[in-house]
């Protein structure tokens, strides 16, 4: 298959089998978009007896395609008059059995014709060339389509319809007389007809945590193939039903009743009695299937039967013969929810994992979701309740119904419990955040991993499912790696560097490192908590509560509830005008512009070029005569000149004086660090004031020190320091 550009351009060129042709073409180019809206781009099919092309054509919008149901391809009956061809695109009316059509041809008028002159073109119905139905219509090569209605087709001819029994013919009459043919039938494509059934769309919901999918195949002769899975009902099926949509709460119309082939849990049977209209309503996404048991004998669980488009993943398609069921009754503990879920998963060739999630019964009417705006977690995982948190693997959070993508970093660990079917499939909400539905996967392979997750000493800061490659020589293939820190770390991935593994986190980006400190944002708090293995401090309140966390997409993170950070989104690194906040009591992340401050002056800068927020300038002298004198030079920082051997903290906006780092000028040259605490040797201890260590309380001064510095102030006189030193009496102020 080849797409073109009017003038023989190829554009993009597709390999393909005999038979229903489907593909995806990925990253357009924004001309070829445009000439896709404006109906100028050409297909050709290839062929290896005529490589230029052997059929061409236009690509257009048409009106008729969202009610199609029912297609037929015409070609020429004579040979010596291929060069034409057409295609028929049918529908039924919504309650009355009328047929209607609308025929586009090509090259079915002989270019002689004149534009507007009209020639009378005859569109037969045929069974077994007995003509059925029969329409004049008047033609012109400057309009060849036509539409029209065909009138209360019977019962007989419907069956026809779905069999695909009936021929459609078109003829012109005139002097050399064209004629092209085709039969009708359902309407092809790759779209997969399935249903999820669940509890929460039961004509009277249940929540009991049970699970039905069902896929449903359409054959050219009119076979409906089903095939469904029901499990964790809590009592008999007794009934399973193809229905329509019930015109009252308590009258159901049942279209098909296929109980009598229920066993262990599955129907798989053929239907060869539906008629045109069934197939339609299918079609339409109008038909339903029904579960019914003996505790819900009106129906446990239901679903709609719709079509899932085509989209190019290859997991419905090269995966199992059946998805993988989704169901409360699957969680540990069991979540008696009414939702369920069934998802196609597969490994290729290349070890990369495909899959394809849908969904049913999230949004439920009572606490008011919308189900347009539902949100999930869908995340692949061991199925041990002890697993480490590196053997889980967030695949995606979505909105909707569906969650589709394609995983090509799964570590060792997970390929095993792929291989052992002791993995499961698990998608979350806010009302369970721990997992609403789950299911079994077992994907038999030999795949050995090549890249693996770092295990990061802060999992507060390091994000979800970061790649890592296993072995380091592979890394260094990859031109986008990079070096840093004697190591090499691959594109895209993120780690805490070792200067400094609490309160920093870099990035590495095409060769580039960029490495940015965890700001910590104020608390609203009179009693912060410092915990050993985080960075930024916490309220009383929030420490225990890991259970509440939030997941921030754009730097694949979970935060805990109540925190604040500035994000970090790659590749733009840390973005410093923006604070997140994790709400803990919904799980959303609400994130928000930093309001910078009014200024008086008219000329206002910006300190340091990531700083949000500008600044008034400060009456800071140059220092130019100090520094061309003999004495000790000055520093400066930032903005701000700074006397030899004088301290401070420094200032971050928006968060105002860092006051656990303290910076100090040496001869020219400026030298932070941030304030190390010791361990104290006593029953009580607390903090007083400001201060960022802890100290024993009745007893004297803080014990501070300074680590991993060449200089520090101690006592009265100012000291070398050779990896840690520490001072037993409080630090004096600057001027000493």
């Amino acid at each position: 298959v080849r797409f073109l550009e009017p003038d023989g351009t190829v554009l993009f060129e597709h390999p393909i089998q005999q038979g229903t042709i489907c593909g995806m073409w990925r990253n357009l180019q924004k001309a070829s978009i445009r000439l896709l809206k404006v109906d100028q781009m050409r297909i050709t099919l290839i062929t290896q007896t005529h490589p230029a092309g052997e059929v061409h054509g236009q690509i257009v919008k048409h009106r008729a395609l969202f009610a199609e149901t029912f297609s037929a391809i015409l070609t020429s009956t004579d040979p010596t008059h291929l060069n034409m061809g057409g295609i028929a695109m049918l529908t039924l009316s919504d309650t009355e059995n009328n047929l209607h059509f609308v025929l586009v041809t090509r090259g079915f008028l002989a270019s002689r014709v004149g534009g507007l002159h009209a020639l009378p073109s005859w569109v037969q119905i045929l069974h077994q060339d007995n003509v059925l139905r029969q329409v004049l219509a008047n033609v012109t090569l400057q309009d060849p389509d036509f539409a029209e209605v065909l009138m209360e087709l019977g019962s007989q001819e419907m069956r026809w319809l779905a069999q695909g029994q009936l021929r459609m013919t078109a003829e012109v009459e005139g002097g050399a007389r064209r004629k092209l043919a085709g039969h009708i039938a359902i309407r092809r494509s790759c779209d997969t007809i399935q249903s999820v059934l669940c509890g929460a769309n039961a004509l009277i919901p249940t929540h009991t945590g049970a699970v039905g999918s069902a896929k449903v195949v359409l054959h050219e002769n009119g076979t409906w193939e089903y095939q469904i899975q029901v499990a964790g009902t809590g009592s008999e099926v007794i009934g399973v039903t193809l229905e329509t949509k019930p015109r009252r709460r308590n009258k159901r119309s049942i279209l098909y009743d296929m109980t009598h082939s229920y066993r262990d849990g599955m129907v798989s049977v053929g239907w060869r009695k539906g008629g045109g209209r069934d197939a339609h309503m299918l079609l339409q996404n109008e038909l339903f299937l029904n579960v019914a048991t003996k505790d819900f004998e009106d129906g446990e669980l239901r679903g709609q039967i719709n079509s899932m488009l085509y989209n190019g993943h290859l997991a419905r398609y090269q995966g199992t013969q059946f998805p993988i069921l989704l169901a409360g009754q699957f969680v540990s503990p069991v979540v008696h929810t009414g939702s369920a879920g069934h998802a196609w998963v597969s490994l290729d060739g290349h070890c990369h994992l495909h899959y394809e999630i849908v969904v049913a019964g999230l949004g439920r009417a009572d606490d008011g979701t919308v189900s347009a705006h539902l949100h999930g977690f869908a995340e692949l995982g061991e199925i041990h309740e002890t697993s480490l948190p590196e053997h889980r693997r967030l695949l995606r959070s979505f909105y909707g119904a569906e969650a589709q993508g394609v995983v090509k970093d799964l570590d060792a660990e997970l390929l095993r419990h792929l291989a052992q079917g002791t993995a499961f499939l698990q998608v979350s909400t806010k009302a369970n955040p721990q997992g609403e539905i789950r299911g079994k996967v077992h994907i038999p392979n030999q795949c050995r991993a090549g890249v693996l997750r770092m295990a990061s000493e802060n999992p507060e800061e390091e994000p979800a499912g970061v790649p890592r490659p296993r072995d380091p020589k592979e890394w260094k293939k990859d031109p986008n790696t990079c070096f840093f820190e004697g190591q090499h770390q691959p594109h895209g991935s993120r780690w805490a560097p070792n200067y400094d593994k609490k309160c920093s986190i870099c990035i590495c980006q095409k060769r580039t490192v960029i490495c940015d400190p965890v700001l910590c944002q104020p608390l609203n708090c009179s009693q912060p908590v410092h915990q050993s293995n985080q960075c930024c401090p916490v309220c009383q309140g929030n420490v225990g509560r890991a259970g509440l966390r939030c997941y921030f997409d754009g730097d694949k993170t979970w935060r805990r509830a109540g925190t604040h950070w500035h994000p970090v989104v790659p590749p733009f690194g840390l973005i410093k005008c923006a604070i997140c906040t994790c709400k803990g009591t919904t799980g959303e992340v609400h994130c928000e512009k930093v309001q910078c401050p009014q200024l008086a002056c008219s000329n206002p800068i910006r300190v340091n070029p990531s700083d949000c927020c500008k600044q008034c300038p400060g009456n800071s002298s140059l220092l130019s005569d100090m520094m061309q004198a003999d004495g000790p030079r000055a520093c400066k920082f930032g903005r701000q000149w700074y006397m030899h051997n004088e301290k401070w903290h420094p200032t971050v906006p928006p968060f105002g004086e860092m006051k656990c780092i303290t910076c100090w000028c040496l001869s020219g040259e400026t030298h932070c660090e941030r304030q190390e605490c010791s361990p104290t040797a006593c029953s009580k201890e607390g903090k007083k004031g400001d201060s960022c260590c802890t100290q024993c309380q009745g007893e004297g001064g803080p014990v501070v020190g300074f680590k991993n510095v060449y200089y520090g102030f101690c006592g009265r006189g100012l000291v070398g320091v050779a990896g840690e030193g520490y001072c037993k009496i409080p630090i004096p102020s600057p001027t000493h």
